[in-house]
């Protein structure tokens, strides 16, 4: 049994359809009732509360562990959920880590992911840790407004990162679940170019075939708008590499074709199979 939390979101629904896909019995944990595909375990669990995982790992070998957005908090705890998961007789744990716990180590939450991070290492367990940098899917958080007023709002225009699919990442947890080839390694996740935010609203009008217009936030504006989802701590080091990367932020990664054997695949990929939700 592999055990996927944040299983309804952007990495863990492609990661849990893949691993049933190869035959893997999965459990799906998240917060809230989803659709599941077919053969699936559902387990409901807040992991902001350690103990709530336990129902979950009954007869678990494998875990994914992403730690939504209030696990990074300075208050939390996460590490705890490794500690439940070594006790109910988990053997292997793929962490979602970030690419900032290695190009920014001194940010508040990167600290504390890196504290997860060597908790894992030091629990016994086997291990691997995924650092990817930003996500294609955060163009999702445009989508109303494309939908309505045709226009992406968003901080540093012309600033880019080489952002990731999310399935790319799903993709490469399943190869870390399921092969031990992976164990011990540490990778970085990365598209295969760099792309600004005025590029990617350019890629969203030419495959909805309609104008797009870009709007520039303040770092203050986009702020306020990421504090409504996430803890101040997380925004503001998050806001820090989108404003100024670096060169390791901007360095494209061979890890996720060295992973699953293909090139990672590009922004524009990643709004063509999700289009739908722009128009």
């Amino acid at each position: 049994m592999i055990v996927v939390t944040g299983a309804t979101g952007n990495v863990g629904r492609p990661l849990t359809r893949a691993l049933a896909e190869a035959g893997e019995q999965v459990t799906a944990v998240s917060r809230n009732a989803a659709a599941v595909p077919d053969g699936v375990r559902q387990v409901m669990a807040d992991l902001s509360e350690p103990t709530s995982l336990i129902p979950a790992l009954d007869g678990a070998k494998a875990l994914f562990l992403l730690l939504s957005g209030d696990l990074h908090a300075l208050h939390a705890r996460p590490a705890d959920l490794i500690d439940v998961a070594a006790a109910h007789g988990v053997r292997r744990v793929v962490l979602l880590s970030s690419q900032g716990v290695a190009t920014r180590p001194l940010g508040p939450t990167r600290v504390a992911m890196r504290a997860v991070e060597d908790a894992l290492r030091e629990s016994g367990l086997d291990w691997a840790v995924l650092r990817p940098g930003g996500f294609a899917s955060n163009a999702l958080a445009w989508a109303e407004s494309i939908r309505t007023h045709g226009t992406v709002a968003a901080p540093f225009g012309d600033v880019g990162v080489p952002v990731v699919d999310p399935v790319d990442i799903a993709e490469v947890a399943a190869a870390c679940l399921r092969d031990d080839r992976h164990t011990g390694e540490v990778f970085e996740l990365t598209g295969p170019e760099v792309i600004t935010p005025r590029q990617q609203a350019d890629v969203i009008a030419a495959a909805l075939g309609s104008p797009v217009r870009f709007h520039e936030l303040t770092r203050a504006e986009a702020k306020a708008g990421m504090t409504r989802f996430v803890p101040p701590e997380l925004a503001d080091d998050t806001l820090d590499i989108i404003a100024a990367p670096n060169s390791a932020e901007l360095r494209i990664s061979p890890d996720v074709a060295r992973v699953v054997g293909r090139a990672p695949h590009s922004f524009a990929d990643w709004v063509a199979r999700n289009i739908a939700v722009f128009g």
